[in-house]
């Protein structure tokens, strides 16, 4: 594995680009053939903060689960619904498996809305004990031995097809296109789904509503839109993503995010670092 494989960018869903680019490397990797369908990319972070205080790393994570390899806290994360905050100190990395929407749930026994905002140990699930295989990951010498002891557990448990995954994943793509749908009247539309079925199919599949995809979605890109460098039109970015004005722009952006549109475009114009499309968690 080379650098080629890498997205060294600054990924969509981070609260603050510019700070996090300061204090932490990110890189991706794309997944095996074999488990192309199931696996979005593996992600690794590190840090080393030597004698600074601790940070909180903000992220707006998607409708995506991830298999997490971190010290003594490893686990299977499942859709947070909420903003997902990480205290960033001393010096470590991780390693995470950003699983395709709608992919987990061919590889565990129940709905993956049963994992909203939580978590689940992975030991069933890749037949490892959880020490041993963040051994195997967290021990190598470099990306390439972490993402490759990574790669081996989930291709020994690799699981058959499942359609309705793919249906799953199809449908979160098309409330994730550029000037997609705006409700979840538009989504079933543009699917052939009756409302009811998406939601069951949202529901075991995805974790999360179709509603709820939908307005994260318009969140995540509004929060980068705001991050680029240059002037905002905060009247027409919210017309742009649908919502019914710029109030209900607003008051949804800050209660996500923590700060109003206005104040989060300040933060963000203090540096030149224009962010790219590449998603986060």
């Amino acid at each position: 594995m080379d650098k080629s494989d890498t997205t060294p960018a600054t990924p969509k869903g981070i609260v603050d680009p510019l700070g996090m680019a300061r204090r932490i490397r990110l890189a991706t990797y794309p997944p095996a053939a074999p488990l192309a369908n199931f696996v979005d990319y593996y992600w690794i972070v590190e840090w080393n903060m030597g004698e600074r205080a601790p940070e909180i790393q903000r992220v707006l994570p998607y409708p995506n689960a991830h298999l997490v390899f971190d010290r003594g806290q490893s686990a299977i994360h499942g859709v947070v619904r909420g903003a997902f905050e990480r205290s960033v100190a001393g010096a470590g990395r991780v390693l995470g498996v950003r699983f395709r929407p709608g992919a987990l749930r061919p590889f565990i026994s129940h709905p993956v809305s049963r994992l909203a905002d939580r978590t689940m140990s992975f030991d069933d699930v890749l037949r490892v004990p959880t020490m041993e295989a963040e051994q195997r990951v967290l021990g190598g010498a470099g990306d390439a031995d972490m993402v490759g002891a990574a790669e081996a557990m989930l291709l020994a448990v690799l699981p058959a097809p499942d359609a309705r995954a793919l249906i799953a994943e199809q449908a979160v793509a098309a409330a994730a296109a550029v000037d997609g749908p705006a409700s979840v009247a538009a989504l079933c539309a543009q699917m052939g789904i009756e409302e009811r079925a998406l939601q069951r199919l949202f529901s075991n599949y995805v974790g999360v509503s179709p509603k709820w995809v939908i307005q994260r979605y318009r969140l995540q890109e509004a929060s980068w839109r705001l991050a680029r460098p240059g002037p905002v039109d905060l009247a027409g970015l919210a017309s742009q993503l649908g919502f019914f004005d710029q109030a209900h722009f607003t008051r949804d952006f800050t209660k996500l995010v923590g700060t109003s549109p206005l104040e989060y475009w300040k933060s963000q114009q203090n540096g030149t670092q224009t962010p790219t499309r590449p998603d986060a968690r």
